[in-house]
């Protein structure tokens, strides 16, 4: 008989809309999908949310992965936490917490039988060191020290990629290097022929307005371009630099995928033209990693007005891996 694989779910930081989407996503998921899915959260924080929430779900304790239940129960594999006030979890608490919970996930996501993680979302100064999301703390446990790694957010339209990710806008232009344009967008290509069974058509924005008028010691004619023309050299499908105030106009329907230079550069237009209808994945893990393209939301919990599509999508996809 074949082994089913896993799903992991990090449930993410205590203080947000986390267990509401949960809930929500659970309800619309079919048994085999249910079967799959293993929560890694604080079984007490969750069962006490669920009640303020009034919601009504069987949970089952686990303390690993060969442990089964019905499908209508949620399994959960605790990590503990202390806590007084389940949607107040003090700071402290939440970060060692939460930072517990992704050591776990990625121990877990290595074995062969799991098909990959989604992590709800996390406030990003839990994680304790400025700049770093999700991605480059799960790039730094897979040994990977935030060169080659990268961040994409998909629909079933477009995706883009970022460069660089978690950076202030003052600090982009030193990290605009040939060498690390041509390490991400390799490992793009390379993810996305696994991914997807194609070779991606790749379009790459310039970092100025306008290209910098492609005028001498810009980072188009330092960095961008040479990088371009080496990747096409290689045979890659990439065109650019592409002018990042109109490609969003209709160009981008010519492309796989968008690489822009930095985080807002691509992200901003993609949620202007698809709003949340979006998933958060990692290419170059040693495992799927996949997020819910939102934030924590602290201003609506306990309102019922949490959108569960986003973390739905991120769970059929890796089901459909």
């Amino acid at each position: 008989m074949k082994k089913v694989k896993k799903i992991l779910i990090v449930a993410g930081d205590p203080n947000s809309i986390n267990s509401e989407i949960i809930f929500k996503s659970w309800l619309k998921l079919n048994n085999s999908i249910k079967k799959k899915i293993y929560v890694i959260a604080n079984y007490d924080l969750i069962q006490e949310q669920f009640s303020e929430l009034n919601y009504s779900l069987r949970l089952k304790k686990v303390g690993n992965l060969n442990i089964t239940g019905e499908s209508n129960e949620l399994k959960i594999i605790n990590v503990g936490l202390k806590f007084h006030k389940v949607f107040s979890v003090e700071k402290k608490n939440a970060s060692s917490y939460v930072l517990n919970c992704l050591d776990l996930a990625h121990k877990l996501a290595l074995n062969d039988d799991v098909l990959g993680l989604i992590n709800c979302a996390i406030d990003k100064s839990l994680l304790s060191k400025k700049n770093i999301g999700v991605t480059e703390y799960l790039a730094t446990k897979c040994g990977l020290n935030n060169k080659s790694e990268v961040m994409m957010i998909k629909n079933d339209q477009l995706a883009v990629c970022p460069i660089t990710t978690h950076l202030d806008i003052k600090n982009v232009s030193q990290n605009i290097k040939s060498k690390t344009i041509i390490t991400k967008i390799k490992t793009i290509q390379k993810s996305l022929k696994k991914l997807f069974k194609k070779k991606p058509k790749i379009g790459v924005l310039g970092l100025n307005p306008h290209n910098g008028e492609l005028k001498k010691n810009t980072e188009e004619i330092t960095e961008i371009i040479p990088a371009i023309k080496y990747l096409k050299n290689l045979g890659f499908n990439i065109n650019g630099p592409l002018a990042a105030d109109s490609v969003f106009i209709n160009d981008y329907k010519n492309y796989d995928i968008i690489v822009g230079m930095y985080h807002d550069q691509v992200l901003t237009p993609f949620k202007t033209l698809f709003k949340f209808d979006a998933i958060n994945i990692t290419l170059g893990l040693k495992y799927f990693r996949a997020s819910p393209d939102h934030g924590v939301a602290k201003n609506i919990i306990k309102n019922d007005k949490a959108d569960p599509g986003s973390l739905i999508k991120a769970i059929k996809y890796i089901n459909n891996l």
